[in-house]
């Protein structure tokens, strides 16, 4: 007969531990696609053993003896790599190995590979999300709306490349860290973003693909205490989360900001990112881009409504992302700060410039410039921007606001 609960033991002890599991797999046999098919096996084993026989007293120690004991058995198989094996297996038990500090190394070391540049963005992602996050195929396919066998494909590819450009597992030296590191953000900022706004699919905000985000970057932060950019990540994310709660109505529809109940913003998250972003100042190394959307998300935070919103100092940092950061989203919504700080004709210029370029098949840029047409009276003009929005957006929700918006034109 088995237990319900030691399933549910095993799907809790793989999220918190996985990554931990797999980065001490690595080290030891020096090769991350083998490690990770390791875990595998002892994951499926727990699943087995576990609801049976009872949760072990150290569920994380066990699932790494039983990887020790595939690794040994992979060994055999390889007869080439007879000396690492007799290393492996010397007898030691592997539970004693479980050093913090190196694990904390294992981890950090993970999420660079992981997020390594010779990976395309899709990869990344889902192969960081698989290792470091402990997600199943199943899971990163359904948060992403991708069949399961996408996602198989795309890490069975991942490793292999890693293998093939022989990545090694380690985390980068200091020379190369900042720039290996802006990757690992980058991966990290994607997921949370597909989760704070869905490309596509039925619902607006995706909490469990957010959530995961925020844990990474919890995680970074703490294994990259002096890094300025990661507390910047970790505070924009934070601030942007805070508002969550009231970012959708009883059924999931979207609600503007102007109409946020301000009072349901998660205060704590609030004051956890303004401690992240207060942190990544105090580096005295300047705020980065991930840095400066923090300030800007710390603005709306702290404003006791939209029209109290300090909007100069949001076009001010928006001007300051564009020098350091500058991207056609960075350049449309400051044109919606300048609009609110100098009125909608202002603003209009700055969107029609974008008009050409990466966004025009976008549903943005006609929802703001419809946006800006109504301010300015020119109905007609604003009802042909918004239906073209919704026909070029993806995700339901979000057309539910725009075709309202079109049927209360006047």
């Amino acid at each position: 007969m088995t237990d319900p609960s030691g399933r549910e033991a095993v799907a809790a002890v793989w999220r918190i531990e996985s990554a931990r599991i797999v980065g001490a797999l690595t080290r030891y046999t020096g090769d991350f696609a083998l490690a990770e098919d390791l875990a595998q096996e002892a994951l499926a084993e727990a699943l087995v053993t576990w609801p049976r026989d009872g949760v072990p007293r150290n569920p994380a120690g066990w699932l790494l003896t039983v990887g020790r004991r595939r690794a040994i058995d992979a060994f055999r198989r390889r007869s080439a790599l007879d000396e690492k094996y007799a290393v492996l297996a010397t007898g030691e038990e592997f539970v004693e190995d479980w050093d913090p500090e190196k694990i904390d190394d294992d981890v950090l070391a993970l999420m660079f590979v992981s997020c390594h540049p010779v990976l395309p963005r899709e990869a990344r992602i889902a192969l960081t999300l698989r290792v470091v996050g402990g997600l199943t195929s199943d899971e990163i396919a359904k948060a992403f709306l991708v069949p399961t066998a996408t996602v198989q494909a795309r890490i069975t590819r991942a490793k292999k490349s890693l293998g093939a450009a022989g990545v090694p597992f380690e985390v980068p030296p200091p020379d190369e860290r900042s720039a290996r590191l802006g990757s690992v953000l980058n991966v990290v900022y994607l997921i949370f973003t597909e989760g704070s706004t869905a490309s596509s699919g039925a619902e607006l905000i995706r909490f469990d693909v957010a959530g995961e985000a925020q844990r990474l970057a919890r995680v970074l932060a703490r294994l990259m205490p002096d890094e300025p950019e990661v507390h910047g990540l970790l505070a924009l994310l934070e601030l942007t989360a805070a508002r969550f709660p009231a970012r959708t109505g009883p059924d999931g529809e979207p609600v503007l900001l102007e109409h946020q109940d301000r009072g349901r913003w998660d205060r704590a998250a609030i004051t956890r990112g303004r401690a992240a972003l207060a942190r990544a100042s105090q580096a005295g190394r300047g705020l980065g881009a991930y840095g400066l959307q923090a300030s800007i998300a710390e603005c709306h935070a702290v404003a006791e409504s939209v029209e109290a919103t300090d909007w100069d100092r949001v076009v001010l940092i928006y001007e300051a992302l564009g020098r350091l950061a500058p991207s056609p989203v960075v350049e449309l919504n400051r044109a919606v700060a300048v609009s609110m700080a100098s009125g909608p004709a202002a603003a209009l210029p700055l969107v029609d410039a974008l008009a050409t370029g990466p966004l025009a098949s976008s549903h943005l840029l006609p929802s703001v410039r419809g946006e800006l047409l109504a301010r300015l009276g020119r109905a007609a003009e604003a009802r042909a921007e918004w239906e073209r929005a919704v026909r070029l957006c993806g995700n339901a929700r979000e057309r539910s606001v725009l075709t309202h918006k079109l049927s209360t034109l006047t």
